[in-house]
């Protein structure tokens, strides 16, 4: 079974995903404000580019490495999205660019490469994550501070972090349970 945010009233939507073809599309009705949409299940192992119908989906596993959640704002609803390790550059999607992590938004004041959290790993194999501008020109906020040009900080679980408009949390990967 897979949850689904529903882009009006955030009520979890729940599926058989094994009785769909990835790629095909998928009509969901939410029983709560009866909104209808339409969302794609992503092929397994392929990284497909975000189209405004993949908006709502709740991942089940951060595949290991964290994830950011976009907060809803008056451009787009809530999403999340994960993180891999290295760089990986956040930014707004449209169709060509190649970056890490596309943000599904109408924010004009994002940039198509606004910001990078990177993903390592430490000398006693803790994951480390840190943020940096890319530059962008509206520039990179952690909490109230805005980040300097080549300003380089490590982040914390929960950090919020905002670009152009938008806001997004940064959810580091849970520990495995022994």
């Amino acid at each position: 079974m897979k949850r689904i945010l529903c882009p009006a009233c955030e009520n979890y939507v729940v599926f058989d995903e094994t009785l769909y073809k990835p790629g095909e599309p998928i009509v969901l009705v939410c029983n709560r404000c009866t909104k209808q949409f339409t969302i794609r299940l992503r092929k397994p192992g392929v990284k497909t580019a975000p189209d405004g119908t993949t908006s709502g989906e709740i991942r089940e596993t951060d595949e290991g490495y964290g994830h950011i959640t976009v907060i809803e704002n008056a451009f787009e609803y809530k999403q999340e999205l994960p993180l891999a390790p290295g760089d990986n550059i956040i930014g707004r999607y449209s169709k060509g660019n190649e970056i890490q992590v596309p943000v599904l938004t109408g924010d004009p004041s994002m940039g198509r490469n606004h910001c990078v959290v990177n993903v390592k790993r430490d000398k006693h194999g803790r994951l480390v994550y840190t943020l940096r501008d890319f530059p962008s020109l509206t520039g990179t906020f952690i909490g109230n501070k805005c980040l300097g040009k080549k300003e380089q900080v490590v982040l914390s679980d929960g950090d919020i972090v905002t670009i152009g408009a938008t806001t997004f949390i940064v959810n580091f990967a849970k520990p495995e349970k022994a």
